[in-house]
């Protein structure tokens, strides 16, 4: 049997004449769906007001018309012909799964969901081409115009234009239907953490479309695309302006600007590189985020006959040595250690699309205000108005490409794709490259995650490298490290940890913290939330995020560490790790102790000093015990005579990151030791251990530390105000009981003063 191609299917499902349907009513009933939370800017949404700004701030023309507010809808079997009724009342862009949307329906791999509206073009649009622009649809999409097909596009994240001229009628309303399948994850198509049966760390899917729509005029010859590349250590930035003629006598011209006075100008041959001279540049940083104008004009025997304003930043990543001689990654060639965020870009109202683009610039405002200077940009692409505000508010952006196809586990090897799932996958990779390459706060592309999909990962890390060669290459983050790209990147929950150091590559963490807070009131659900470390109150959980960034900042100088991602942003769905709730209404945290913790790393490591040795430093005795003990066995003249006497660390030797000199397989251990502290008490004495897994600590008597989880090494943990109080010079007693479940286990301790430089 023949296959048929997507235009054969296209041409069946659309065979339907359209005189006889009635032209849609822009006054069709439209109300928000109650999600389960929903964020503030949800109330300004309106059919006349969704995402009204110009969608693509680095190629801006002053005419255009916004397709967004209210459109008809159908959701069908797949295979059905265009629908003889529709449905009034559908939000574009909010996905049909939305609250957003008015509809708020989920769609399966078997059905198709179809769009229609009419437009009418302004008298002045009459002897220019008309450019139909998608920002985004997910995932298989199909146009019509006045019932003829238009165009075509497979993938969900990268903007795609028809050029709509030969189907539009003279004087006449015209039409407009689009037809979507998305198979979700039953497909191998790059889908991020959209599922079908959500739950976890994977969310409610995104159908249809969900980026801007509009219309623009242009002239016969136009400008499609720029391409700049910014060179700060030749001072210049070179811009090419493709223009499809080769045509002599038509000529681009590109004049870079500081407020109103022009700082370079040049003049050359469509299609080909122009240089722009820049001495003294104003460098691009988070902290001085500067950005110059850039006006460029298509003209024809002198006369314009098309112009764009854009925008450039002067920055350069590379990776380079300190004066250490540790491989760093470089801002302008200067060292810049990089915290931030994991950025899902998920909002409970609108899933994959923001209520607003003032929501959009509140997460980037928020992660500035924390005193982050980076985001990654977790699986997952946004519309250019988030990078542009990324650009403008000084945020670096590790950015990801969406996951599909299968996964794989940490000690697996690469996948082997079909060559129609490799084929997409590498196709929506470039066309991503391509679309947002001009956003100077991307510093690095992120082509896998946790070995979801991960294939061919040397050969794409090169591919992308040779592509691209402005910025640094992470092939994959967490887990399946092949040894090539710009970085090491492992995943640590709740971490801090570090790759050992590498001769060629800098090291990063990727992802850790995890830390969990849920707030009631603001929740997707009531129970079953989680985080990686769920804690009580703001106060305790910042507490931990700044014991978490002390840890961080002694990896900075050893082993070498270059970065680091925390888990995350905003609450999503059922996690409830965000710095912010899911609906964005309280930042768990205080603003002022997290953004001078982020700020900490700036400075040189604190300097640390053993005072109570552990197992690393010498094989010392505790008295120990696996039987519950009776009484105050915490108490400093506990009468621990029966206990057993054991050298330390307890556990077992399988377990890693432990030194284990004493096994200990059954559920719970008691251990205590005596200790003296040649300075008396110190402020700045912090307890050093090894757990695995939850563990009570008493100092003196007194409950110093309650630890929950495991740790897969030794971490600084603080002492309670009051055991602190009770610490003197000689005779003190540590008691610790740890209390394990499954898995390796392990228990160990000491203490080190940590103090700043």
């Amino acid at each position: 049997m023949r296959r048929l191609t997507l235009c054969t299917i296209m041409a069946i499902i659309l065979t339907v004449s359209t005189s006889s349907v009635a032209p849609f009513q822009v006054e069709a009933q439209w109300t928000a769906r109650d999600a389960p939370v929903m964020t503030r800017w949800a109330e300004d949404v309106s059919p006349d007001s969704v995402h009204p700004e110009y969608p693509r701030p680095q190629m801006v023309r002053t005419e255009w018309q916004n397709l967004n507010g209210l459109w008809e809808y159908a959701i069908t079997p797949r295979n059905s012909a265009r629908p003889a009724e529709w449905h009034s009342g559908i939000l574009v862009p909010f996905p049909v799964e939305s609250a957003l949307s008015g509809v708020m329906e989920r769609i399966d791999a078997d059905q198709r969901l179809w769009y229609r509206r009419f437009f009418t073009l302004p008298g002045s649009w009459t002897d220019k081409r008309v450019l139909l622009h998608f920002g985004a649809v997910d995932w298989e999409t199909m146009v019509q115009v006045n019932g003829r097909m238009v165009g075509e596009h497979r993938g969900g994240y990268d903007p795609f234009t028809i050029d709509i001229s030969s189907a539009l009628q003279p004087g006449s309303e015209q039409e407009i239907v689009v037809a979507v399948w998305d198979p979700t994850s039953s497909g191998y198509q790059a889908r991020g953490k959209q599922v079908d049966q959500p739950r976890g760390i994977w969310y409610t899917p995104t159908t249809g479309i969900w980026r801007t729509v509009w219309l623009e005029p242009v002239p016969e010859y136009s400008i499609e695309r720029l391409h700049m590349v910014p060179d700060i250590d030749r001072e210049r930035l070179v811009i090419t302006a493709d223009v499809p003629t080769t045509d002599s006598e038509t000529v681009v011209e590109v004049l870079a600007l500081d407020g109103t006075r022009v700082v370079a100008r040049a003049t050359g041959a469509v299609s080909g590189e122009l240089v722009l001279e820049i001495p003294d540049a104003k460098l691009w940083t988070p902290d001085s985020p500067f950005l110059y104008d850039l006006k460029v004009t298509l003209l024809r025997n002198g006369a314009a006959v098309d112009e764009v304003n854009s925008y450039f930043g002067m920055r350069k990543i590379s990776l380079g040595r300190d004066h250490d001689g540790i491989l760093r990654i470089l801002l302008n060639n200067e060292f810049l250690f990089q915290v931030g965020p994991l950025d899902q870009g998920f909002w409970p109202d609108g899933l994959y699309t923001a209520p607003s683009d003032e929501a959009l610039r509140y997460d980037v405002e928020v992660t500035k205000q924390l005193g982050f200077n980076m985001a990654r940009k977790h699986v997952k692409i946004e519309p250019d108005r988030w990078y542009y505000w990324c650009d403008r508010l000084g945020l670096l952006v590790w950015q990801d490409m969406p996951s599909g196809d299968r996964y794989i586990g940490g000690d697996d090897p690469d996948i082997e794709r079909t060559a129609q799932s490799a084929r997409q996958f590498e196709l929506e990779l470039k066309r991503n490259i391509d679309a947002l390459s001009n956003h100077p706060s991307i510093v690095m592309w992120v082509i896998f995650n946790e070995g979801w999909g991960q294939y061919d990962t040397e050969r794409l890390g090169n591919w992308i490298g040779e592509y691209d060669p402005t910025r640094l290459v992470n092939t994959a983050s967490g887990w399946s490290d092949r040894g090539v790209g710009d970085v090491h990147d492992v995943h640590s929950y709740p971490g801090p940890a570090a790759p050992v150091a590498a001769p060629d590559r800098a090291i990063v963490l990727g992802e850790f913290g995890g830390l969990g807070f849920p707030i009631p009131g603001h929740l997707w659900q009531s129970e079953r939330n989680w985080g990686y470390r769920n804690y009580e109150s703001a106060d305790d959980l910042t507490m931990a995020y700044e014991t978490l960034l002390r840890r961080l900042h002694r990896l900075i100088a050893e082993p070498g560490l270059s970065a680091a991602v925390y888990t995350q942003t905003s609450d999503v769905e059922t996690e409830v790790n965000g710095l912010m709730t899911y609906d964005r209404v309280i930042i768990k945290m205080d603003v002022d102790r997290v953004a001078a913790a982020n700020r900490r790393l700036e400075l040189p490591p604190p300097e640390v000093s053993t005072v109570v040795p552990d197992a690393r430093d010498e094989a010392y005795l505790w008295w120990y015990t696996l039987n519950e003990p009776e009484g105050d066995w915490f108490a400093p003249r506990f009468d621990d005579v029966s206990w057993q006497e054991g050298e330390a660390g307890f556990g077992r030797k399988d377990t890693p990151g432990t030194i284990v000199r004493t096994l200990w397989e059954s559920e719970d251990i008691w251990i205590r030791r005596r200790f003296d502290l040649p300075g008396g008490t110190m402020d700045d004495l912090y307890l050093t251990v090894h757990h695995d897994e939850d563990a009570e600590v008493y100092i003196n008597g007194i409950l110093a530390a309650t630890l929950r989880g495991y740790t897969s090494t030794y971490v600084d943990e603080p002492i309670s105000q009051e055991a602190k109080a009770s610490l003197r010079r000689r005779g003190n007693v540590i008691a610790i009981h740890c209390h394990q479940t499954g898995g390796g286990q392990y228990i160990d301790a000491g203490f080190v003063t940590i103090r700043d430089r």
